[in-house]
């Protein structure tokens, strides 16, 4: 027996007393009226979502587009309880479950399948990577060597962020940004996990962590800008040039790295200067230097001993995965491996596949056991998931329910705005869309349109697409702009404030910067001071097609019944039986699509698609009609 170990006796008097504690009267919280706990500052926050949300439904009005202005409602309920955090932010991530399906806006299994797509299976999978890293000390020991490498000594914090900020930006030109943030965020908060935490924290480390994290999440989408394979932005531009304008010279991997690159550097070193600027005060070198002391750095080094086998495999792991993301898909003139899979394959499968390994491979310490675990795994981030799946979401509900038209078509002004202001009014426009969806949905909105603008002010189209694109990539003012974002957020040491205070002078950088470059380095790399020939399905949509404001119903039926008289088996045909398109391809895929999203039609002048024909209706048609709907029309082929 213990020998501190006693024997207690009970009398009758224990057996009044509960098993709980009752507090005494003089710890009881009380309050000066019941209403008080209810009347406070966080319970008025949690009614202005829903109040903003009733308030556009009642007043705003976009016609008969209730959808759309349903969206624009859900929308401003999401971003206060996002902004406020009323709710936790996990909490308000799960709404679109349940706010879509109720304001009409998706089905709900539309609105769930938006929460488990390829981007979230490689966010999954390189999650699981993370935590094996993490498990056995690897962002560790590249921290250590990270920070031994760039420190200085005494410490120089500014040469230390500089170094972890060009780590992120050079891995990011290669992979995914989110994958280059996931890769460096854990050898981030390794090098900071030596600084003191919680209350004990100065202010100057406060600041310095802020720095760190901001640099990391900001560099990575720096990074990706200067390579087609650094963000699919880049590609989304290059595919829409070549589709468009085929006979055009082609945008290549080097022609875009010649302008991507120097555009990249030059934000890269403003937005260290703007990092060191506000985070990295005078003193912060002799603050730091008492916790990163390069000699001890040094011991610590010796401890970790020399790589074991485990740490070896999950080294091979991550650099397979690296090369993996890297050349699974290159340029349209440079097929990937992922060709051999006829496309089928995505990011998120090589992210998935390789966690799988890590189950599956011995850890080469004891028979049987494996480099993971389930039960390592429970500590993934499923907040982070869960925002990310909110994210797209909300990009989905935008574009499906006509709201992404309805932001797009005020692009329209653009022609009758000077030559020089064009690029940066084009980036301000698409840097504020891609604050609240996503960086490819934003380019996929506005490119179109972009290009419908340039083709009517008769310049070439790249003057307004480039600046289109690089502008969709810049999202630094709200954590759930892009995955990045949320990788940083979620650590803790960085607030909304934080990002809007830093992000609102980079983007105001990036947008200056990209000002000067389009009329000198753009007109060198890309020739956009000539003009390009418009291709011939532009010419005869702009012949064909009239833009009604007439408003119809999203019922295929009723579409259908629209057209009633003139619909023929297999097409339909004008007075004179030429056929204008098809029943099936044009009325089921592009008319129906696009009238369920913004409830408009076009109808086709009489007499005025001659290029179909009753042997080229179908072919001839057919480009009209995708013609049309690519340059953002939605039409609905119908006589008049």
């Amino acid at each position: 027996m213990n020998g501190h170990q006693k024997f207690v006796s009970i009398t009758d008097d224990d057996l009044k007393n509960p098993l709980l504690p009752i507090h005494e009267a003089n710890n009881i919280q009380t309050f000066n009226s019941p209403l008080s706990s209810i009347f406070t500052a966080n319970n008025l926050f949690i009614l202005l979502g829903p109040l903003t949300c009733l308030f556009i439904c009642l007043f705003v009005e976009f016609g008969d587009l209730k959808t759309s202005r349903n969206m624009l409602a859900v929308l401003a309920w999401v971003f206060l309880w996002w902004v406020t955090e009323a709710v936790p932010m996990p909490v308000t991530s799960m709404s679109p479950l349940f706010l879509f399906p109720i304001f009409g806006i998706s089905t709900a299994d539309a609105v769930a399948k938006n929460y488990m797509d390829d981007v979230i299976a490689l966010v999954l999978g390189s999650f699981i990577l993370a935590l094996a890293v993490e498990h056995y000390n690897i962002h560790r020991r590249l921290a250590l060597n990270i920070t031994l490498l760039f420190c200085g000594d005494p410490l120089n914090p500014p040469v230390l962020l500089l170094g972890i900020c060009a780590t992120t930006a050079f891995i990011s030109m290669w992979m995914h940004n989110t994958a280059a943030t996931i890769i460096m965020m854990p050898v981030a908060t390794g090098i900071l996990q030596r600084f003191p935490s919680g209350p004990d924290q100065s202010d100057v480390v406060s600041k310095f962590c802020k720095a760190v994290v901001l640099g990391v999440i900001y560099s990575a989408t720096i990074g990706g800008m200067s390579t087609l394979t650094g963000t699919g932005v880049n590609l989304i531009l290059v595919g829409m040039w070549k589709s468009y304008f085929p006979e055009a010279k082609p945008i290549g991997f080097a022609t875009w790295f010649f302008f991507g690159f120097p555009l990249a550097l030059l934000l890269f070193i403003i937005l260290w200067a703007i990092l060191c600027m506000f985070y990295c005060s005078k003193g912060a070198s002799n603050v730091l230097s008492a916790y990163l002391d390069k000699a001890h750095l040094k011991s610590e080094l010796q401890i970790l001993g020399p790589m074991t086998f485990a740490e070896k495999m999950i080294l091979t792991v991550f650099s397979t995965l690296i090369v993996l993301w890297m050349t699974r898909s290159i340029t349209d003139d440079i097929p990937g491996w992922g060709d051999l899979f006829h496309g089928n394959v995505g990011d998120g499968t090589v992210s998935v596949m390789m966690a799988t390994l890590l189950f599956i491979i011995p850890n080469g310490k004891q028979k049987g056991e494996k480099l993971m675990d389930w039960n390592k795994c429970k500590k993934l981030p499923w907040n982070i998931i869960l925002l990310l799946g909110a994210g797209f979401a909300i990009a989905d509900g935008v574009r499906t329910s006509g709201l992404a038209h309805i932001l797009s078509s005020s692009l329209s002004f653009l022609e009758q705005v000077p030559y020089l202001a064009i690029a940066p009014i084009v980036c301000i426009i698409s840097g504020t869309i891609t604050e609240f969806t996503s960086n490819n949905a934003t380019t996929t909105l506005v490119l179109p349109i972009l290009i419908q603008v340039a083709q009517t002010m008769r310049i070439n189209p790249l003057l307004l697409m480039v600046p289109g694109a690089i502008g969709a990539q810049f999202p630094f003012l709200l954590p759930t702009s892009t995955p990045s974002n949320i990788v940083g957020f979620s650590t803790g040491h960085i607030e909304i404030k934080d990002m809007i205070k830093a992000g609102t002078l980079l983007k105001i950088a990036g947008i200056g910067v990209l000002s000067l470059a389009m009329p000198t380095l753009g007109a060198m790399v890309f020739g956009t001071n000539s003009p390009v020939n418009q291709p011939a399905s532009f010419l005869a949509q702009q012949r064909s097609f009239v833009l009604k404001d007439e408003l119809i119903s999203t019922d295929p039926d009723s579409i259908h019944n629209s057209v009633k008289g003139t619909v023929k088996f297999g097409g339909i045909r004008d007075s004179s039986g030429k056929m204008v398109t098809t029943v099936n391809d044009s009325i089921n895929r592009v008319s129906v699509t696009a009238i369920t999203k913004i409830e408009r039609k076009v109808k086709v002048i009489p007499d005025a698609c001659e290029l179909c024909t009753e042997e080229q209706g179908m072919s001839s048609g057919l480009r009209l009609c995708a013609a049309a709907g690519a340059v953002g029309i939605p039409i609905i082929i119908a006589m008049p």
